[in-house]
C-alpha cells in the first residue's frame, strides 16, 4: 500500500490526471461551441439544412458524414487550441533564458610568450625539414 500511495503521489502521476480531466472538461466546450453555435450558424447559411441530418443512404445503411463534419470541426478546433497552448507555454519556458554572461577576453600575450612560440614553430619546422633530408638520403 506504501507504493502505491508514493507512485500516485509523484508529480507526473497528479500532473496527468489534472490534465486529462482538463482535457475532457475542454472537449465538451468546443463540441458545444460546434454542436450549439458553430453548425447552427453553417446550417443558416447553407439554406437551413441541419448538419446533423446530412447523410448518405447506401442500401440499407446510412452514412451519416454530417455528425463526422462535425467531429472533423471538433478536432481542428482542438488541435488549434492545443497548438496554441504549447507555443505559449514554450514562449513562457524557453522565451525567458538567462542571459549568457559575456565570454572572458582573451589574456594579452607577452613578449616572451610571442618569442617561445616562435622558436617553437621554427624548431618543429626544423625537425620536418631534417626528417625529410633524412629520408631522401636514405634512398
Amino acid at each position: 500500500m506504501q507504493e502505491f500511495r508514493e507512485f500516485i503521489m509523484k508529480g507526473n502521476i497528479i500532473d496527468m490526471a489534472v490534465g486529462v480531466i482538463m482535457g475532457g472538461a475542454f472537449g465538451k466546450i468546443v463540441t458545444s461551441l460546434v454542436d450549439n453555435i458553430l453548425m447552427p450558424l453553417i446550417g443558416v447559411l447553407s439554406g437551413g439544412v441541419d448538419v446533423k441530418d446530412l447523410m448518405w443512404q447506401v442500401g440499407g445503411a446510412k452514412v451519416l458524414y454530417g455528425i463526422f463534419l462535425q467531429n472533423v470541426i471538433d478536432f481542428l478546433i482542438i488541435a488549434v487550441c492545443m497548438f496554441v497552448f504549447v507555443k505559449a507555454m514554450a514562449r513562457l519556458k524557453f522565451g525567458k533564458k538567462a542571459e549568457e554572461p559575456a565570454p572572458e577576453p582573451e589574456p594579452e600575450i607577452t613578449d616572451e610568450v610571442r618569442l617561445l612560440s616562435e622558436i617553437k614553430d621554427l624548431l618543429a619546422a626544423r625537425q620536418v625539414s631534417n626528417a625529410t633530408d633524412a629520408s631522401t638520403v636514405e634512398k
